[in-house]
């Protein structure tokens, strides 16, 4: 059946109109933490001194993206789109490298364990190879948010780390890792709730 074309028109909005419902001045890009994980049989030199330096040393992130697929399905010369399965998008991180090159030694350790650079044989068990991660965006007061907890992940690339005589700046490396799946959390932040953070799963709680 046709659809109404009746429309009720929104008014014009004003610069104090939006000031008054941008929360907070508007969620910053550059507060967030993050917090690695390793698998518990991988050998990584200085677990807990790795995981708590990547705190600071993770200089960028990203909050985790999903894609929900479609399906095409046709009918009498017109196509319907119906929801299909959800995929998730790798997690890629950069590290600031310094001298003691705990991050880079810890994630090339992880690689190893997997893949042998010399017997070309590693760990099979996903079970065994996989950890968690979680990506913390705060506010200025340092209250969270939002959290992401990514789970199963596994690194598939350390990037190379370019050397020049010319190139006078602190070293840095992306790592590309792969994620089965996220949850988000609500922070405990007085913008986004009471303070229960860790209790409500903001995706699994959705009616």
């Amino acid at each position: 059946m046709p659809r109404s074309v009746n429309q009720n028109f929104p008014s014009v909005k004003t610069i104090s109109d939006f000031k008054a419902v941008l929360s907070g001045g508007g969620a910053r890009s550059n507060l967030y933490e993050v917090e690695l994980s390793f698998p518990d049989l991988a050998p990584i030199p200085d677990r807990a001194g790795v995981i708590e330096k990547s705190r600071f040393t993770v200089k960028a992130a990203a909050l985790p993206a999903s894609q929900l697929n479609f399906l095409d399905v046709p009918f009498r010369g017109r196509t319907l789109k119906v929801a299909a399965d959800r995929t998730f998008e790798s997690w890629t991180i950069t590290v600031i490298n310094d001298t003691d090159y705990k991050i880079r030694t810890a994630f090339e350790h992880w690689v190893n364990f997997m893949n042998n650079v010399a017997t070309n044989r590693g760990e099979t068990n996903p079970a065994n190879y996989q950890a968690d991660a979680i990506v913390y965006h705060q506010e200025r007061n340092n209250d969270v948010l939002r959290a992401y907890k990514m789970y199963d992940l596994f690194p598939t690339s350390v990037s190379s780390m370019p050397l020049a005589y010319d190139n006078d700046a602190v070293q840095e490396f992306t790592v590309e890792l792969q994620v089965l799946f996220w949850e988000a959390f609500s922070g405990n932040a007085a913008a986004v709730n009471d303070g229960n953070f860790g209790t409500q799963d903001i995706v699994s709680d959705l009616p």
